[in-house]
């Protein structure tokens, strides 16, 4: 079974390691976004390895669409359809169900909603969503929830919450049951809790109490980086993470900037995951540690030098060039947006090595301090 140690902590930052029937990951740790079993900019599993990845995420709700969890289970799980061998977590389909549908109702039962690639009508409650998480194998499922915007009134958040715990009790039950069936891919199958509650810290924080009796393998927060500013983000972690259980992985989700990530680690957060840098990535805008770079400028059009000195990232230490990089996106060539995105998850993936090192040493206040600043800086 899974197991969560706490190796050491300097205020309520925490440095953990978290093992499980996929391997052990060391925490605070990012979570390299492959949402169709796929890094968007033509990464494979062999490249997540190379940039030192250690857990990557897929989408319940896009693999049930295509090309189906049933597939991936006949093609024996997510690890084996995708030749990734370290942890995935998968999430329950539960925002794309409330942000991409536009069409949907919403029961107790769970939700109806149409299909965003061909229109078909889906229904996914808690139950559908541990059942195509169970044959998809990850090792971490996310409970179904409701994301409501964080900009939600009162009433609607309070009543939407409490559907969530609902649904979490069910999503519990149907797991165990799941787990327990003969041919279960991933019969060891971790499930964590979300909290939700829009930017009402006394509503995340009666939910947390609630969702921590539970005893489940991690829990999450939610519905932030929606909306509200990053100020009222680090307003609600500072007053719900207190209520969640400190021996358990704690997940930001959807969160965020490399600064949204400093701030969140020294709010006690191990786990994150975010489309920034894969996206802007796409887009040419590459992260160094003296701010952003965006190659697509005139400016770099002569620029021998590589995205970053001293930069670990195979791009980086292959010498190509700013100038190399820029031609292939001015001319739509798909190595550059290899390049890019391969740099730019590198960038995180070493970002949090970084944390855990200033972890480990007892100088991640230091750390923290020097490093916004540093990244509030302009490119060169």
């Amino acid at each position: 079974m899974a197991e969560y140690r706490i190796l050491k902590t300097e205020g309520r930052a925490k440095r953990a390691r978290f093992q499980t029937v996929h391997g052990t990951v060391e925490t605070p740790v990012f979570m390299n976004v492959a949402t169709a079993a796929a890094i968007k900019g033509g990464l494979s599993a062999q490249d997540l390895r190379s940039i030192r990845t250690q857990v990557a995420l897929c989408n319940t709700y896009h693999l049930h669409v295509r090309p189906g969890d049933e597939v991936v289970r006949d093609m024996g799980g997510l690890h084996r359809f995708m030749r990734w061998d370290r942890p995935i977590l998968t999430d329950s389909g539960g925002f794309q169900v409330f942000s991409l549908a536009d069409l949907r109702k919403i029961k107790e039962e769970g939700v109806t909603f149409h299909s965003h690639v061909d229109g078909r009508i889906i229904f996914m409650g808690p139950e559908q969503s541990m059942q195509i998480q169970s044959n998809l194998g990850s090792t971490i499922a996310m409970a179904f929830d409701e994301c409501p915007s964080s900009r939600a009134d009162r009433t609607y958040t309070k009543d939407s919450v409490e559907r969530t715990t609902r649904w979490l009790v069910r999503c519990k039950e149907e797991m165990a049951r799941l787990n327990a069936l003969p041919g279960t891919v991933n019969p060891q199958q971790l499930l964590f809790g979300i909290n939700q509650g829009a930017v009402y810290k006394d509503i995340r924080i009666e939910h947390a109490d609630r969702i921590s009796e539970l005893e489940l393998d991690g829990y999450a927060v939610g519905g932030l980086a929606v909306g509200e500013t990053h100020e009222e983000m680090y307003d609600v972690l500072d007053a719900v993470v207190p209520h969640l259980p400190k021996e358990k992985p704690t997940y930001l989700m959807g969160v965020g900037t490399p600064q949204n990530i400093i701030e969140g680690v020294y709010r006690g957060i191990d786990f994150f995951d975010c489309v920034y840098p894969s996206r802007n990535g796409r887009h040419g805008n590459l992260y160094t540690d003296r701010g952003t770079v965006r190659i697509r400028r005139a400016q770099y059009e002569r620029d021998p030098r590589p995205i970053q000195e001293g930069c670990g990232c195979p791009v980086c230490r292959a010498g190509y060039s700013r100038a190399y990089i820029r031609h292939l996106l001015k001319a739509d060539e798909a190595l550059g947006l290899r390049f890019c995105v391969m740099h730019n998850l590198y960038f995180y993936n070493h970002l949090m090595e970084e944390i855990r090192e200033a972890l480990d040493q007892g100088t991640f206040e230091a750390y923290r301090k020097q490093k916004l600043e540093a990244l509030d800086q302009g490119a060169e």
